[in-house]
């Protein structure tokens, strides 16, 4: 099964750059700048969000110069396209870089010299979607907003996201920077996280008023059928990241997968922060695969739905689905 994995082409939809950082990246970069940093365990489990976040934020310390962020992503591109990864939408936290003084352009460029090499190369091909810390104010999001809108026009940016502490900070807090997001062109999804209070709440948010085109986690919706309802009618992308929860919230949630493919809800899985959860993305696909007992049909499935779920154009998504089906009539005929 591990080679079929490897090779199913893959969307990934939630990963966030900066949890790509390897314990042995962060503290070679912070050296090589002079930057004192603790030392930062990395523990086979987390004591819920806020211990992650610590932990995240406190390794981004040697992140200081446009090498460092087109490193960065370039290590984790080698590793997507190894994991079968054919296209990725790419989470980046610019506030968390600005904080500390790193110029707003020198994160973008950094990256984008990495997308540019990896494209030349035959992929794996990809977009960025820049997040907003939910737990600053909705003032330093509309700032973020605007320093981010040259990138936009010159198609540097895709989307807008929502992340960071959730406690205190549901989504309609920042609905006027969506909006304002929206009418720049911007697609918009937004952080639900498992085992959050008001989980569903915010769920409904996201939907009704944001009116985001994906929303991040939203496993919690199993608890409510209508608006599980509500996310097939839509067809409303869900990216699922198993490992996280089990580092996180002491379980895959793979019944809960497994329950929302069955109601046909479009749901994805993803890595995360794979530097913290211990796997990238096909490591997710064998561990549901290995606890639902999934049939390489069904893996397909779960493939052929993380492109439904990407902003790209329908006629490029069709063709990444005809890859995968071809994937899978391949390994049918062996």
């Amino acid at each position: 099964m591990d080679d079929f994995i490897l090779g199913l082409p893959k969307c990934e939809l939630h990963v966030h750059l900066e949890g790509t950082l390897e314990p042995t990246m962060a503290a070679t970069m912070a050296a090589r700048h002079g930057v004192e940093r603790a030392p930062v365990t990395r523990p086979p489990a987390f004591e819920g969000l806020a211990d992650f976040l610590a932990a995240y934020y406190a390794d981004m310390a040697g992140l200081r110069d446009e090498a460092d962020f087109t490193e960065l992503t370039a290590r984790y591109l080698e590793t997507a396209r190894h994991h079968g990864v054919r296209y990725a939408e790419l989470f980046f936290d610019p506030q968390a870089h600005t904080a500390r003084g790193v110029p707003f352009a020198t994160v973008v460029t950094g990256i984008r010299r990495a997308q540019e090499a990896a494209r030349a190369q035959g992929g794996p091909d990809t977009e960025l979607v820049m997040c907003f810390l939910r737990d600053e104010s909705v003032e330093s999001a509309r700032a973020t907003l605007a320093e981010s809108l040259p990138y936009r026009e010159r198609g540097w940016i895709l989307g807008v996201g929502l992340d960071s502490d959730e406690r205190g900070n549901p989504p309609e807090k920042f609905a006027g920077v969506f909006a304002d997001a929206r009418a720049a062109g911007y697609r918009l999804t937004a952080h639900c996280d498992p085992r959050q209070e008001h989980s569903i709440a915010h769920l409904w948010q996201c939907v009704e008023v944001i009116g985001v085109d994906r929303i991040d986690h939203g496993t919690e919706c199993v608890a409510d059928p209508r608006l599980c309802d509500e996310l097939a009618r839509r067809r409303l992308g869900l990216t699922s990241c198993p490992l996280s929860n089990l580092r996180l919230y002491g379980t895959l949630m793979a019944d809960e997968i497994y329950e929302l493919m069955s109601r046909g809800v479009l749901v994805t899985l993803n890595s995360d922060d794979p530097a913290y959860f211990g796997g990238y993305v096909a490591d997710n696909y064998e561990a549901v695969a290995s606890a639902l007992g999934l049939s390489r049909k069904e893996l397909g499935a779960l493939a052929k739905s993380s492109f439904e779920a990407s902003w790209l154009p329908p006629e490029r998504k069709a063709a990444y689905e005809r890859a995968v089906d071809e994937h899978v009539h391949g390994w049918r005929q062996r």
